[in-house]
This record gives structure tokens, sequence and C-alpha cells, in this order.
């Protein structure tokens, strides 16, 4: 039997997970909820971009939905805050229906979000059912993938990860949020106020020293900006130069005064090539790179769709990529 799907958030990711869950024989979208009134009442279709209608009206209270739709698993993309989704978290939960959810802060909760993460996992397991934040970074790229590759070593002494993006490939939300075609003023500002930056390299470092049983002394996070020498545009968003064209973003995790977990992210419009490398200093040095780079957009919504399976059949409560069964591609059929 298919396995029945309720979305909650249609932005670009929902959108993107909702047409892969309708493309696949494994899956039937049962239910829509977005709190945007310009999409209340239309057929998914239309507001995820398929021409034929799906029979499933985009609604905004997620509690009536689930219970008309009777869904087996909620997908929930609506904010890479996971203060400002708690209480959606808590009313699926109420409902007794598993989550995966694309939340960034939700992937591997820091010392911050410890206590909502202690609260929801409190609510699953009264629920009997389990939670699971994932994506592609946080939750594949830079930390279950790395974890992963430790498997065949028997030291580890430091782990590097490097990811590079070509943005233009990218949607408009992923460009402004590295901040293309601001100002370095304003580029700055905004990284004030913690509207660009890559969210989620506090929650990788932090996975991959609990994987290692690393106690980390303290984790840093730093931005800057990466600056265009010529013009340069993507379909959406057109940079001068001399404008910011992406971020380049460091993570360090320090054990013992050493600098053992190294995360650089380099996301920018126009970069020469797209790529993810990682390097594993022990026995045996592993060095990996996937050349062209694992495409953002694609994969953070086929790493949700791929562990609803895994997710349904979690122990219950709040679940992370560290602690679920290995997700692969999942057709049906």
């Amino acid at each position: 039997m298919r396995i029945r799907v309720l979305l909650v958030g249609l932005g670009p990711i929902g959108a993107s997970i909702a047409r892969q869950v309708i493309a696949r024989k494994g899956f039937q979208l049962v239910g829509a909820v977005d709190i945007d009134p310009a999409k209340v009442g239309l057929d998914a279709g239309k507001v995820i971009g398929v021409e034929q209608s799906l029979r499933v009206k985009v609604a905004s209270d997620i509690g009536k939905t689930i219970k008309s739709a009777k869904p087996d698993v909620a997908v929930l993309c609506t904010s890479s805050s996971l203060k400002s989704v708690v209480g959606q978290f808590e009313e699926v939960l109420k409902h007794r229906v598993p989550i995966v959810t694309t939340t960034e802060e939700a992937a591997y909760p820091s010392r911050s979000n410890r206590r909502l993460a202690a609260r929801l996992d409190a609510a699953a397991r009264t629920a009997r059912v389990a939670v699971l934040g994932t994506g592609v970074n946080p939750g594949f790229t830079m930390d279950a993938l790395p974890i992963a590759l430790t498997a065949v070593c028997e030291r580890v002494t430091s782990i590097e990860v490097l990811r590079v993006q070509d943005a233009r490939v990218r949607r408009l939300p992923f460009q402004q949020k590295i901040g293309a075609g601001l100002t370095t003023e304003q580029f700055a500002e905004r990284v004030g106020a913690g509207t660009v930056r890559h969210v989620g390299f506090s929650e990788s470092i932090q996975m991959i020293a609990d994987a290692m049983n690393w106690t980390l002394d303290r984790v840093t996070d730093e931005v800057e900006p990466k600056m265009a020498d010529a013009d340069v545009a993507s379909e959406l968003l057109s940079v001068r130069a001399g404008q910011v064209c992406g971020l380049i973003q460091r993570g360090t995790g320090y054990v013992g005064g050493d600098p053992l977990i190294r995360l650089r992210l380099e996301a920018y419009l126009g970069a020469p090539e797209s790529y993810e490398s990682v390097l594993i200093e022990g026995s045996p040095r592993i060095h990996s790179r996937i050349d062209g780079g694992v495409h953002g957009d694609i994969a953070t919504a086929s790493m949700a769709v791929n562990s609803i399976p895994a997710v349904i059949a979690a122990a219950p409560g709040f679940r992370t990529m560290r602690d679920m069964r290995l997700p692969s591609f999942h057709g049906g059929g």
C-alpha cells in the first residue's frame, strides 16, 4: 500500500517534495497545509506547479487536515528555526503522526535548542511516533556522509569537509540567503541579523563530534562575503562587479584546544566548479570527492522523501541521522 503523506509548507522545498511524492508509486499526497492566504483553497497541483489536478485542496489548519486526510506521515518544510515551528510539531504529534522535517535546527539540536528538543522528544514518545530532521546539509553532505566514511577507519584524528556550490543553479531564496546582490555593508548587517548565513554548521559539528566521541571545547561559525570580480547572473538574480555574489562560511569544532572538525562552505554565483570533499586524517587516511557536487534543492527534497519509510519504522522519539537506519531511494511499487 502507498504511504499517505501530508505536506506542511509549500514553499520551493515543500513543492519539490510534493512533486516527488506524486511521481513515485510508493506514496500518495493526501493533504497540504500552508499559511499563505494566496495558496489556501487552491488545488495543490496548481500550487506546486504541475499540470494535473491532485484533488487535494491547500488548507490552513494542520489539525483539521490531519483528521480529514488521515496521513501516515507529515513532512514539515516551514522554517529553519526549531523555536518557530515547535507549535506545528506539537499539533502534528497530538494526532500521533510521525514527522520528517527540513528544519535545519532539528537535524541535530545544539545546546541552545536542547530544551525544545527534549520537549518534542517527550511529545513524540507519548504519541509513540518518531520525528526526524534531515536534508542535504545538515543531514548528509557535511555530517552523515563524513561520519559514514569513518566506518572503515581504525583511528580518526581530524575531519575536514568542504562544500563548493555554484549558486546559479539554486532557487532564489537560497541565492538571497547567501547574500548575492548585496553591498558589503548590507551583507554585514544581515549577517548580524542572522538572515544571511547557512543554518546548520553547529548542528553538523556536534553530530560529528558525538559520533567520534569527542567532547567539544567550543564551536566557531564565521561568515564572510565572496565578492564578484565581474558581472554575473543566474536566471533569477543579477550581480554587478564589486557586489557580493555569495558567501564563504567556516565552522570549527575544537577538542582539547585543537581544531579537529573543520567545515567550509563556499556558495556563490559563478563558482568555477561545484564539488563535495571529505578529508579524514587517520588510519587509513580517506579523501573522498564528489565532482559536480550534490544539487542542494533536489537532494534536500530527496532526503526528506527517502527518509519517510525509515521514520515510520523508527522507535518513538526525536531522531537524528545518527540513530536512524540508513535511508536509500524509495520508489515503491
